[in-house]
């Protein structure tokens, strides 16, 4: 059948030669590409390192651990909206929301808060559509801490207490990043004046 453009190529199928049908050039080839590899790797310092000890430098655009922020006041920003879990597409993210009671003013910022908040973290693929989905910006991944290795299942399974942001200033961070002694001055004088 011709084809309509015109434009197809005839290829002639040229007869393989000796080497070529007992693989050699292939087999040189390979043992290259292996003999490159082996010299590199023993004239560079080692690409190995051995974690958790010594850790990588993180990318600009990495996406580490949860973090549940609090206001400038201590509160929790969380409303169990529920829209990080919908948006996650690993479904790694169930809550279980519950009213605020009286008295209760300075611990939740609105009056739905979360009552559970667990986060699958062998679920979870880092890719941040729960943060961006935040309408009350509760929910950050950190840019300078990762999951640490552990070594039972269930240990992988963050609830509020891992994922909530620690109420001393010193601990806290800003958009992931921990705070600097200065920023965290600032923020316990805020505390202090709300």
């Amino acid at each position: 059948m011709e084809s309509l453009s015109k434009r197809a190529k005839v290829l002639e199928k040229k007869p393989m030669t000796f080497a070529e049908r007992a693989y050699l050039p292939a087999i040189f080839q390979g043992l290259t590409i292996t003999m490159r590899h082996f010299f590199r790797a023993a004239t560079k310092k080692q690409v190995t390192v051995r974690y958790p000890d010594e850790t990588r430098p993180f990318s600009p655009v990495f996406r580490g651990l949860h973090v549940l922020k609090r206001d400038e006041a201590g509160r929790e920003r969380c409303t169990a909206c529920g829209l990080c879990a919908v948006a996650c597409p690993a479904e790694a993210i169930t809550m279980v929301a519950g009213e605020r009671k009286k008295g209760e003013e300075n611990l939740y910022r609105e009056e739905k808060y979360a009552v559970s908040y667990e986060i699958n973290m062998l679920r979870c693929i880092f890719c941040g559509l729960c943060e961006e989905a935040c309408p009350k910006a509760a929910v950050y991944l950190q840019a300078d801490k990762m999951a640490p290795p552990r070594f039972e299942r269930d240990e992988f399974i963050y609830g509020k207490d891992r994922l909530v942001e620690p109420v001393t200033p010193d601990n806290r961070s800003k958009r992931g990043i921990q705070l600097t002694p200065e920023q965290a001055d600032k923020l316990r004088a805020q505390m202090q004046t709300v």
